[in-house]
């Protein structure tokens, strides 16, 4: 009488992480865009624009966590 041979178990496929989700305020670019304000008092906004490090993501363009 022969004895069957033992299966082994199935191999498990490693998963990758999931990808961490775009930030909201920069739309995952880290950088957003701000209107150039004139003028001590009134702060008159003009048509320029400059960029700057998005605070929410710190440049990352991730959703912060935690």
């Amino acid at each position: 009488m022969t004895v069957p041979a033992a299966k082994k178990p199935a191999a498990r496929r490693k998963t990758a992480p999931p990808k961490p989700a775009k930030c909201q305020n920069c739309d995952g670019t880290g950088e957003i865009t701000e209107a150039v304000k004139v003028g001590t008092r009134k702060g008159r906004a003009t048509d320029d624009q400059q960029t700057g490090l998005c605070l929410t993501c710190w440049g990352t363009g991730e959703t912060p966590t935690g």
